[in-house]
């Protein structure tokens, strides 16, 4: 017996194609079903979808003015950056995928079936020589032996096989595998259903209707009952969409808010959601740990009706809608105010009501300005270094944020802190500042008395900006300095009272601008202008010191410390703040009621079970492609032409191939040829 075998690495000679120009239908078809096509489309989209995770998707518009600034934001917004799921561009590319992917099964298709079908039992001689796995047997062996053992042995190994008789030669073809060919329909038409399924739960269709003119984008913030038809949607306008709504304790809500471009449009439920009561968990560093909704869900068409309690990634399902806990806010809470004033009759106050969402219009010195009350905050844990270094959390209390809408129709934004905070041994009321939406919040520090109320600095500054009183301070320092007239005596106290008033006016720089320009009025020489200052700005201070005393004796306190000493240096800091300040008034919390606000959102989501189906074929597929693989093997049997033992003797030749060329097809091949051989001794593999 002899045995042959070939280990030359020649490929498959490929057949001679007639080269012609294609169709332009052709080029659009290879185009869209190449490989580069869709990796560049799958790139865009992984960046895309990266921009959407690190930026938060669907907030409000001025949170992100604050976060980018102005440049940014317009630049972001153009792109559509803060709903990129939903933007125009990012659903034409999930559109060109989807028809990309389609092409390549298309494209591919027919060549793939052919491969799960077709046995190849026209395979030459010449051709299988040149595969790289290829041995060639010789066998005394008749040829019902050698095809029985033949198919035999290829079972064992979990091929299927063919036999085909041939010009005195016959020819056994084999494969396995098939199921990698089934792997790649399975990945690519799941990818196509996954991108289907997107398509159907995207905005397209509300985008499509707004462009028709069928709905129009709302715009204002007013309340449901103003919004008018035009910008509401029936409940089966269209078959999906992700709105929103925030519902008060103690309130329910039947619509849901889809934001669309630069306003949103409202989608009417067929049931209604009513809040019962909402809780939220804090950890020790105020950061929200779980917040649950108590909700009764009440269909409109039927007695059908559901009470639960919401929690985040618990969402309900109910009549086809998906309705999650996603946020909270304020409901309205409502609030009680000392409203002290600033200017005018600076240090007195009188009682102001309002509510969380509310606008209230007041008139001061014949201008007209509106509160507009936008949120409340019960726990404010803020970092702070502690006495050791450390640094530490510690809740500032409750806080309210409100805009101050000017005469001009400008608007400052205060977040006034209710209880007063500790800083180095000393306490102070914080109030906030941002004159305009992508300011750096910056804080007025109002000193707190010894009871821990902000009365005394009040009462300090009515006493400053109190004309009567702050001359007749002026008038006792002015007699126990110097001797004189009455007349002259009341002249000097004016002058003081003067400086006094337009430091608690107008700030400290003013002062000093005023005692400029009275020394040059005098014609005070330039040189002795810095003792002249210096020795004003005592007299102003003894004045101050007094008025600050006369407000601890109407107070009935019996002995000046080290704390009042704090107090007055605190007070004198703070005062020259109120001209830059920008309100008339300085708003102090001093009662609320709170009610909080769930935030829900309620989807229609389609598409979402062809997403799943989609990605289980996907997944499937995958395995599919990867774990199985797709081979080839023939046993060629042809007569012995150079026979000189008169015997019967056949030559077989053996080859095979796998569309991966995985290493351990080497082993499987080798097994095959060795248990073809006749005799073999060796303990089959299969």
């Amino acid at each position: 017996m002899r045995q042959q075998t070939k280990t030359d690495t020649a490929l498959p000679a490929k057949p001679k194609v007639r080269k012609g120009k294609l169709g332009v239908g052709k080029k659009i078809l290879n185009w869209l079903s190449s490989m580069n096509l869709a990796i560049a489309l799958l790139i865009i989209i992984s960046i895309a979808s990266v921009v959407g995770t690190f930026i938060e998707q669907n907030q409000n518009i001025n949170n992100y003015l604050i976060d980018f600034g102005p440049f940014w934001f317009a630049v972001f917004n153009t792109l559509s950056l803060f709903d990129v799921y939903s933007a125009t561009w990012f659903v034409v590319i999930l559109l060109f995928l989807l028809i990309s992917t389609a092409s390549c099964v298309y494209r591919n298709a027919p060549t793939y079936l052919r491969d799960i079908r077709n046995f190849r039992l026209s395979a030459q001689e010449k051709s299988l020589k040149a595969f790289r796995h290829n041995q060639q047997i010789e066998t005394n062996e008749t040829l019902e032996q050698i095809k029985q053992r033949a198919q035999g042995i290829l079972a064992r190994a979990g091929y299927k096989s063919r036999v085909k008789e041939r010009d005195g030669e016959t020819l056994i073809a084999a494969r396995k595998g098939g199921m990698n060919r089934i792997g790649y329909f399975l990945t690519h038409v799941g990818l196509i259903v996954i991108l289907l399924g997107g398509l159907v739960d995207s905005k397209m269709q509300l985008k499509l209707l707004e462009a028709l003119g069928k709905v129009e984008i709302e715009t204002r913030n007013i309340p449901v009952s103003q919004v008018p038809d035009s910008s509401k949607l029936d409940v089966d306008a269209i078959p999906a969409f992700r709105g929103s709504v925030n519902i008060p304790e103690g309130n329910w809500g039947d619509v849901a808010f889809i934001g669309l471009k630069d306003g949103y449009v409202v989608q009417n439920l067929p049931f209604k959601i009513q809040v019962h009561d909402f809780t939220i968990e804090y950890y020790d560093n105020g950061i929200e740990k779980s917040y649950k909704s108590d909700i009764t869900v009440s269909a409109y068409d039927s007695d059908k009706e559901v009470r639960t309690v919401l929690e985040v990634n618990h969402p309900l399902r109910f009549m086809g809608y998906n309705i999650f806990q996603s946020s909270f806010g304020d409901g309205g809470t409502e609030l009680e105010f000392d409203a002290w004033q600033l200017l005018g009759r600076a240090g007195t106050s009188q009682k102001v009501q309002g509510a969380v969402y509310e606008d209230r219009r007041f008139e001061f010195q014949n201008q007209s300005f509106v509160l507009e009350f936008t949120d409340f905050n019960l726990l404010n844990v803020k970092p702070i270094e502690g006495p050791d270094g450390k640094r530490e959390d510690k809740d500032f209390g409750p806080s309210v944020i409100f805009n101050l809408r000017l005469p001009t129709g400008e608007a400052i934004e205060y977040e006034n802190y209710m209880l007063p905070v500790e800083f180095d041994g000393a306490s102070y009321f914080l109030s906030g500042v941002r004159p305009t939406p992508d300011a750096e919040q910056q804080f007025w520090y109002i000193p707190a008395d010894e009871h821990g109320k902000i009365d005394t600095f009040m009462r300090f500054l009515e006493v400053l900006t109190t004309r009567s009183e702050i001359v007749d301070i002026a008038e006792n320092l002015v007699n126990q300095a110097v001797s004189g007239s009455e007349e002259a005596s009341r002249a000097a106290a004016d002058s003081i009272a003067d400086l006094v008033q337009t430091f608690a006016v107008n700030g400290f720089s003013a002062m000093l601008d005023s005692i400029e320009a009275s020394l040059i009025e005098r014609d005070i020489p330039a040189e002795a202008h810095d003792r002249a200052r210096e020795s004003s700005i005592r007299v102003v201070q003894s004045v101050l010191e007094r008025a600050y005393i006369q407000v601890l004796q109407e107070q009935e306190v019996e002995e000046f410390t080290d704390f009042h000493q704090r107090f007055f240096e605190d007070a004198l800091d703070a005062i020259p703040v109120i001209p830059v300040y920008g309100s008339p008034v300085f708003l102090q919390l001093s009662d609320f009621n709170h009610i909080q606000s769930t935030g829900l959102e309620i989807t229609r989501s389609p598409g979402m079970f062809w997403v799943y189906l989609g990605s289980i074929m996907l997944t499937i597929g995958i395995f599919m492609q990867f774990y199985v693989h797709f081979r080839r093997t023939w046993v060629l049997i042809k007569p012995n032409e150079n026979n000189e033992g008169g015997q019967p003797s056949y030559r077989i030749l053996v080859a095979g191939s796998d569309a991966r060329k995985n290493a351990d097809f080497n082993h499987e091949f080798d097994k095959i040829a060795a248990e073809l051989k006749p005799n073999e001794q060796s303990k089959p593999l299969y």
